[in-house]
């Protein structure tokens, strides 16, 4: 289990990285899902600020892992995060700038991301995760669904 701030942001943009590239049987996609959601303290506090249906506050382990468990299956032939941590003054807090690299149906994409994230006792305590959720969509041709989701 990693415990230094920087390893444990690491550790869930891989463990993303790992659920979204596919290949994984189903027993080890649960146990990633299991394993994503143990980097996050029983009580936390997680935001998307700029999704763009609305950000709704994850709160707790259990409902980090349904986020996990719940997100889209999208078929990936590279998804990867490549990227830099900047250390703070506070040292329970860590600021990940990366981008998910990877290629969809022959095409490559970069999604740039920043996660500001609160780690205490090599738990997340607290996360504002920044996603380019437009360059998603547009990287996995969903742009569409986003227009009519947005103006439904």
């Amino acid at each position: 289990m990693p415990s230094s701030p920087a390893d444990v942001v690491r550790a869930v943009a891989e463990g993303v990285s790992r659920v979204m590239a596919g290949g994984l049987s189903k027993e080890d996609k649960e146990a990633e899902f299991d394993r994503l959601a143990s980097l996050y303290a029983e009580q936390t506090d997680v935001r998307h600020p700029f999704a763009p249906l609305g950000d709704t506050p994850l709160r707790t382990r259990a409902e980090l892992r349904h986020h996990f468990s719940d997100g889209p299956a999208w078929e990936v032939e590279r998804f990867e995060p490549v990227g830099r941590i900047h250390e703070t003054a506070d040292p329970e807090v860590v600021i990940y700038e990366f981008s998910y690299v990877g290629s969809v149906d022959g095409r490559d994409f970069a999604v740039p991301c920043i996660f500001v994230v609160r780690v205490r006792d090599g738990v997340i305590v607290e996360s504002r995760d920044y996603v380019d959720h437009v360059g998603m969509a547009r990287a996995f041709g969903r742009l569409d669904e986003l227009a009519t989701a947005l103006s439904a």
